[in-house]
């Protein structure tokens, strides 16, 4: 089994870590602890898979993760290794009645957030006593978000369970009582040097009131890779954006004051190259598993060590090199910062990054809708005239979907299909913004 979805992601073999993983015993318990980066959600997903019954009946896997962005992208993860089994996610900001209709018939595996997973529970929408295996991920970011008493519920309410995974990118000492187990094996890859991000740190310095002038000056030197501006406050990411907007650099923007279809859509127009400049707070510090993220920016720099280093991890992911640029005005390096970073100084003029080669284009039609990503191709290929170089990544939602559609063709291509129907009914087309 794993030779064959090791095939399907194209991996060659599995890393230190993820292979201590598999090799620890399916009867006890297991702690991972693993830097943010390192794999450790395929490790935790083989292990799972790898106690599955030959034919099972009903939820047999539930992961609980502290956030629906994480959850999303576990979800990815699963359906990428091309199992076959079928996968439902669950998370808050997402319609109840749609999760209700996916768990009719029960996935084997069962992803969701901590609010959402025990609603369904409460309300006897899935038969929790089926499920073998727990998988709380990122447990430590759970405790710290003050998910207790959901986690604590929803472990009491799984009575026929086999194993329980809990993982973290940090020490978790002692466990909180609700979690305490019998048999526990700890795998520790904090420590191992082959596991640390290959992470470069340099500072840029600056003064309170030029700051955010600095910041777009630093953007212009790298904003043709994809980068992360991480701040404190979400009130900080929307002054960057208006100062960016501004001045003409493409963007986007994330964090926890938006609507969830809002994030959603700034995280996929990332992903498919429409925008290389995210502008967040500490919520895109975790779970979002986009690993061609070459940058990141701290523009006002985190309270804590922890956070300094989970926002790190965005980076520099599993074999891949990044850098950190440390934007620091006058008595601003917190004392955690250990190292001397290389201080960077920034060219004499800006010089605004060519725009992106991608545009995000939108259809008012999706997976209830029965669409796939075969009928939008088909769309933009054959009556957009468009060709398979010209149309990027494709994502189908609930109840819309969008395509990544190279800049230079979009106007011409909205314009092609504007009046044409998909699976039979007319839709709306538009530029995503």
């Amino acid at each position: 089994m794993v030779e064959s979805i090791l095939k399907t992601l194209q991996l060659t073999a599995l890393n230190a870590m993820q292979e201590a993983v598999l090799h620890t015993s399916p009867s006890q318990d297991l702690l991972l602890l693993s830097p943010t980066g390192s794999g450790k959600t395929l490790a935790f997903l083989l292990a799972a898979l790898q106690q599955l019954p030959a034919q099972p009946v009903g939820i047999q896997v539930l992961v609980v993760a502290p956030s629906r962005e994480l959850a999303l992208q576990i979800e990815s993860v699963f359906k990428s290794m091309g199992t076959g089994r079928k996968v439902s996610c669950s998370y808050g900001g997402h319609a109840v009645k749609t999760e209700e209709n996916s768990l009719i018939e029960p996935p084997t595996v069962w992803i969701g957030t901590p609010g959402r997973i025990a609603h369904h529970i409460r309300k006897r929408n899935v038969a929790p006593e089926t499920i073998q295996t727990l998988v709380l991920d990122e447990f430590d970011k759970a405790l710290e978000m003050g998910f207790q008493a959901d986690m604590t519920f929803i472990i009491r309410s799984l009575t026929t369970l086999k194993r329980r995974i809990y993982t973290s990118a940090t020490t978790i000492s002692p466990l909180p009582d609700f979690a305490q187990t019998e048999s526990l094996t700890e795998v520790n890859f904090l420590e191992d040097r082959t596991a640390a991000p290959d992470l470069h740190l340099q500072t840029v310095l600056t003064t309170g009131p030029e700051k955010l002038s600095t910041l777009f000056s630093l953007l212009c030197a790298v904003g043709s890779t994809s980068t992360l501006v991480f701040c404190n406050h979400r009130d900080a990411v929307e002054r960057i954006s208006e100062v960016l907007t501004t001045r003409g650099l493409v963007h986007t923007i994330f964090h926890g004051g938006l609507e969830q279809p809002d994030r959603e859509r700034a995280l996929m127009k990332f992903r498919n190259g429409s925008s290389r400049i995210l502008i967040v707070t500490d919520l895109a510090s975790r779970g979002l598993d986009i690993p061609e993220i070459q940058s990141i920016i701290h523009y006002q720099m985190p309270l804590t060590e922890e956070a300094f280093v989970h926002r790190n991890g965005r980076t520099a992911r599993m074999h891949a090199s990044g850098h950190a640029y440390l934007l620091l005005a006058e008595d601003e390096k917190p004392s955690y910062v250990s190292i001397e970073p290389e201080e960077l100084t920034l060219p004499e003029y800006d010089r605004l990054p060519a725009e992106p080669e991608w545009e995000t284009l939108y259809f008012s039609a999706g997976k209830k809708d029965k669409i796939s990503k075969g009928d939008i191709a088909g769309l933009l290929m054959k009556k957009g005239e468009l060709t398979k170089d010209e149309v990027g990544l494709i994502e189908i939602k609930d109840v819309g979907s969008f395509a990544a559609v190279k800049r230079s063709k979009i106007e011409r291509v909205v314009a092609r299909i504007s009046q044409e129907k998909l699976k039979g009914q007319r839709i709306k087309t538009a530029i995503a913004r």
